[in-house]
């Protein structure tokens, strides 16, 4: 099944590579067509999942990289081994820490330190994704013990694929991948 959407996948970025080559209005007009037919929800939820995709897994080695220190080794060897109950509180505790940091960067930007605000919120959010990241890998098998969480994570697990596989067949995407290869050419 993976090789068959690999290869529609290689076909269909041909076919934007050559009307992008060979007809660029009519890819503009494909690209403008793709777009409205989205809904601005999904494209939204899109992002956020494609910056988790692309910035989960190496924020995660990033902080993988600072437990080899040995007391931050000791302290996720202490989470690892957490039951579900406590392993879901530490798993939620982040979102929790964060909360006046984010908070506070809308009072930044209330009092006109619009740059600053927004550059705390950023940093906000990659602090909490790489935290995150690190704590659901030391946190999941224990997580998954917990009956409601393991049903929550297979159902988003699958919507969040479907959802994946809307926006790679998507020409904005296409376009993009497109134009990303012959970067790097």
């Amino acid at each position: 099944f993976t090789a068959d959407r690999r290869g529609l996948a290689r076909r269909a970025d041909h076919a934007v590579e050559t009307t992008i080559e060979t007809e660029p209005r009519e890819a503009q007009h494909l690209l403008l067509q793709g777009a409205h037919d989205t809904h601005l929800l999904e494209i939204v939820l899109a992002l956020v999942i494609l910056f988790e995709e692309w910035g989960w897994e190496p924020l995660k080695r990033a902080l993988a990289f600072v437990a080899r220190w040995p007391p931050f080794a000791w302290l996720e060897r202490r989470i690892a081994a957490l039951p579900p109950a406590a392993a879901l509180a530490v798993f939620f505790a982040p979102t929790l820490l964060l909360l006046p940091v984010k908070l506070g960067a809308l009072w930044l930007i209330g009092r006109g330190q619009a740059m600053l605000g927004l550059t705390l919120i950023v940093a906000a959010k990659l602090a909490g994704t790489a935290l995150l990241a690190r704590l659901f890998q030391l946190t999941q098998p224990a997580l998954m013990r917990l009956a409601w969480f393991a049903a929550i994570y297979t159902r988003w697990t699958a919507w969040k694929e479907a959802l994946f596989v809307r926006v790679r067949a998507s020409w904005a995407w296409r376009v993009g991948r497109v134009v990303k290869r012959r970067l790097a050419q």
